[in-house]
């Protein structure tokens, strides 16, 4: 592997923490700033978010964005400008493309859900063109998971038929849920960016649990092994911010 390989673990990521919530930031978010640390390829935000019951981000507005939201534990309830509502919980993959212009809010209160936290990663990138009409998907995964194999989650590449659809041909989200002793080669190209969301995983030569993060260029074939039974995020992505 000729990769070079940057890990960051979960305890090292920017934080912002209120009463009611604690966000592990992978990269320059809100008013933690790092000009080392803004992207990579083309992925701008990997948040880790815990929301506590009842407690959620009020309206609040995005433009040429593409949201991306994985839940890990409890539910998220979304309500858009737009007419868009949803509740998203784990195995539904959920994209809210911002567009021109949307206002939402992401709350940790559905009436019929037990009072427990929500825990969620909410991932950015920038749309190919600017100036289409917001949108909205979310598509239920969770059967699909139960193989160990890579899902396309998100998707703007033609090549993959992905669970859902993002306004960017250069990146592809996969996700897996492989048992303890399972192997899965990595996508190639030429950006790579792993999250272990669940369980612990060695991989590139060392061992990430979860909440760690690996980046490098292209690991195309190289594999990801669970040591335990684990869920891992891989974005792939061929262009970089400003190509």
């Amino acid at each position: 592997m000729t990769a070079a390989v940057t890990v960051l673990r979960s305890e090292e990521r920017l934080l912002t923490t209120t009463d009611w919530l604690r966000s592990r930031h992978g990269f320059s978010f809100g008013d933690h700033y790092d000009p080392d640390n803004t992207h990579h390829g083309v992925l701008l935000v990997q948040n880790d978010e815990i929301v506590q019951p009842g407690q959620g981000f009020d309206t609040h507005p995005h433009r040429e964005t593409e949201i991306v939201t994985w839940v890990l534990d409890g539910s998220l309830v979304h309500q858009d400008s737009q007419g868009h509502s949803g509740v998203v919980y784990p195995g539904l993959a959920q994209r809210m493309s911002a567009g021109t212009g949307i206002e939402h809010s992401e709350r940790n209160d559905r009436v019929e859900a037990p009072a427990t936290p929500v825990h969620y990663i909410q991932m950015w990138v920038l749309p190919d063109e600017t100036g289409a009409d917001p949108g909205y998907e979310q598509r239920e995964i969770g059967a699909e998971l139960a193989g160990g194999e890579l899902i396309a989650l998100a998707s703007g590449d033609p090549a993959h038929d992905s669970a859902i659809r993002i306004r960017n041909a250069a990146a592809t989200l996969w996700v897996a849920r492989p048992p303890a002793g399972a192997a899965i080669a990595l996508p190639r190209a030429r950006f790579t960016h792993l999250l272990v969301t669940r369980g612990r995983v060695a991989a590139a030569g060392t061992e990430l649990s979860a909440g760690d993060t690996l980046r490098a260029g292209d690991l195309g074939g190289e594999p990801v092994r669970a040591v335990t039974d684990a869920e891992i995020l891989v974005w792939a992505m061929n262009s970089a911010l400003g190509e």
